[in-house]
């Protein structure tokens, strides 16, 4: 008897690919693992997707189009901003490797669009030129998304320490820092056995960073209302 060809659809391919994603990172993710999860051949996936490119595509638009529908806009143009930023990376924490996709992507998806549109809304009634609206919106996402990308990255490293090494990584640190002197590492040992290194990634670092950010697009608004 005829083995029977399992049903797939576009939206389990992309189910498929969060949870693969999840579990083994972008760097080892293919068409051909993806089929291996599917149950099909690799060759079944490209009537859904020209390629893994245009998986990625697709990926990265879904992602937008959650950000969009999570976002409120309310308040001026500072409360915007400050929400949208909390909410990309609300999202973006919630799907695995989705920072990287989102850098990894064209804006040629239509919720990418949307989102892109989106941004510039919460600047056009400014000021700002042009150029500078494009410029405050694109500062704005990369901070989200390297502060995301950036934890995520930790964590990972930390675990394949942990994986390789009998001891904490922060012990290890401590024997190195030890070993260096006051003018090669004198401030950087005292914040690390403080343990303010421990505040990357956290609400309050995000916040501080959304601040600086904030502040600085209000003072050239200032400067160039003078």
């Amino acid at each position: 008897m005829k083995k029977q060809q399992p049903q797939i659809s576009e939206d389990k391919i992309l189910e498929a690919s969060w949870e693969l994603l999840g579990e083994e990172g972008i760097e080892k993710f293919s068409l051909r693992r993806l089929a291996d999860r599917l149950g099909i051949q690799a060759p079944s996936l490209y009537w859904y997707f020209k390629s893994k490119q245009d998986l990625y595509q697709r990926l990265a638009n879904q992602v937008s189009k959650m950000i969009v529908e999570e976002f409120h806009s309310d308040g001026d143009w500072k409360e915007q901003l400050a929400g949208l930023a909390v909410t990309v990376r609300s999202v973006l924490s919630r799907y695995p490797c989705s920072t990287q996709l989102m850098m990894m992507t064209l804006p040629h998806e239509p919720d990418i669009i949307r989102f892109t549109n989106r941004m510039l809304l919460c600047v056009e009634a400014t000021p700002l030129e042009q150029a500078q609206k494009m410029q405050v919106v694109t500062t704005l996402v990369n901070y989200v998304f390297y502060f995301v990308l950036d934890d995520y990255q930790h964590e990972r490293n930390v675990a394949a320490i942990l994986k390789d090494h009998d001891e904490p990584p922060g012990e290890e640190m401590i024997h190195l820092l030890n070993a260096m002197s006051e003018s090669e590492a004198g401030l950087f040992r005292r914040m690390f056995t403080n343990g303010l290194f421990e505040l990357m990634g956290t609400d309050t670092a995000f916040d501080f960073g959304l601040k600086l950010i904030l502040l600085g697009i209000e003072q050239v608004i200032k400067e160039q209302e003078k």
